[in-house]
């Protein structure tokens, strides 16, 4: 094994969050590296959903304008069952300068990532590697980590984020405990050619039979999910047609599909967020239900409200427990509550999306009907939006409800 290598920050992971936390701090001058066990960049679409919140800590990076560019705007909903329209919702009032939520598939969105922290921080970002070990020393993690070919590698960082997902080396090895839930609930999920009417309109069809949801894509494609019962059903596009159809009426073309998967959703709560020097964000502090399309956002929320802390613990010299540090158990408490939040929320969607016959599916019908009318649908508007999420969470260190960029250059010049 080679000499250490050093580093500022050792991001474990180069997903959505990894690489947007990497590129936050790069630009401020942090010497970052992400470690990515991936060698190649994900093909798949993935999460698709960029919520208003994620827009505005995108533009931190000078990406809003090309996320814009690429994405469909989602302007608004209509809820839908048994061939009869419950009601609307338009995000206009939730969000008058972002009055939709972008649709783009979540390969694109870590490419654009991906290239905006290489423009920052060249080489940061190391495919093939994946943390191993870590253990902790006074104001520092050495990390062993192995990548290609057998390659090993001893990093020396001062901080040490998890950014690995839901089944996080870096929490595991930090001894960081979880909470996980699995719900009696099973999806098919495909994109295919969009041959329906409703253009920059998000769809729920509250059947009988269970949900049925869809969302446009870029380039005239449609985002399909189907909740299957309680048992994942065979990852088939002819299959997810013949449900769609069998529901909605609606014609998919199997051909045309791009991507196909079943899936059952879970709830993972890590205990804490911040241990000694190393730090949580992403699935890997807070796995929800996708149901509802929040997680990436909520990932990019942990970074936004991060970034600034690390930033100043950095230029301060900090060198011990990061929980003594200011701020760094404020975001702790505060991402955890934002998480539970959400994973509240989309445990509704969950629920609400089970099949129902007779007395319950009309019951469920007049609560929807209900929730789309005034005043109602003002604040199911928020909640789908992440209005909640405009500033950031109070208690995330100095400067919180600040603007990050204001936040992050303060930071440096200390």
């Amino acid at each position: 094994m080679e000499r250490a290598r050093t580093c500022d920050v050792l991001v474990a992971g180069g997903g959505p969050a990894g690489l947007f936390l990497a590129a936050l701090l790069a630009r401020h001058g942090v010497d970052v590296v992400v470690l990515e066990r991936r060698a190649a960049a994900p093909a798949h679409s993935r999460a698709i959903g960029l919520h208003p919140p994620a827009l505005l800590a995108l533009r931190a990076l000078g990406l809003e304008a090309a996320v814009l560019a690429e994405g469909v705007r989602i302007g608004g909903g209509v809820a839908r069952s048994r061939g009869r329209e419950l009601g609307r919702l338009s995000f206009e009032r939730a969000w008058p300068e972002h009055p939709f939520v972008l649709a783009l598939p979540q390969q694109r969105t870590e490419a654009l990532l991906e290239q905006g922290l290489s423009r920052l921080a060249p080489g940061a970002l190391r495919r093939g590697w994946q943390v191993l070990d870590a253990r902790e020393g006074r104001g520092e993690v050495v990390v062993d980590a192995a990548g290609p070919g057998g390659a090993r590698a001893l990093w020396r960082a001062r901080v040490l984020v998890g950014a690995d997902g839901a089944r996080s080396a870096v929490r595991e090895r930090a001894g960081i405990g979880a909470v996980a839930r699995t719900y009696p609930d099973a999806y098919l999920m495909g994109d295919v050619a969009d041959g329906t009417a409703d253009a920059g309109t998000a769809v729920v069809h509250l059947e009988p039979g269970g949900v049925v949801e869809s969302f446009p894509l870029p380039r005239g494609v449609r985002r399909w999910v189907v909740h299957t019962g309680r048992r994942p059903l065979a990852a088939d596009p002819a299959v997810l047609a013949a449900l769609v159809r069998r529901r909605t009426g609606e014609v998919l073309d199997p051909a045309s599909s791009t991507m196909v998967s079943a899936f059952a959703p879970r709830r993972r709560m890590a205990r804490r967020l911040v241990a000694g020097r190393r730090v949580l964000v992403g699935d890997a502090a807070h796995e929800i239900s996708p149901i509802g399309g929040q997680g990436m956002t909520l990932g990019w929320l942990d970074a936004r409200d991060l970034a600034p802390l690390l930033v100043r613990a950095l230029a301060a010299g900090a060198d011990g427990d990061l929980r003594a540090v200011e701020g760094f158990a404020g975001y702790e408490r505060d991402r955890l509550r934002a998480a539970r939040s959400a994973a509240r929320r989309a445990w509704l969607n969950t629920a609400l999306g089970r099949p129902a016959r007779g007395a319950v599916a009309r019951a469920r019908e007049d609560l929807v009907r209900a929730a789309l009318l005034p005043p109602a649908r003002g604040a199911l508007a928020g909640a789908c939006s992440m209005r909640w999420a405009r500033e950031p969470d109070p208690g995330a260190g100095a400067g919180a409800g600040t603007p990050l960029d204001t936040v992050l250059t303060a930071s440096t010049r200390r």
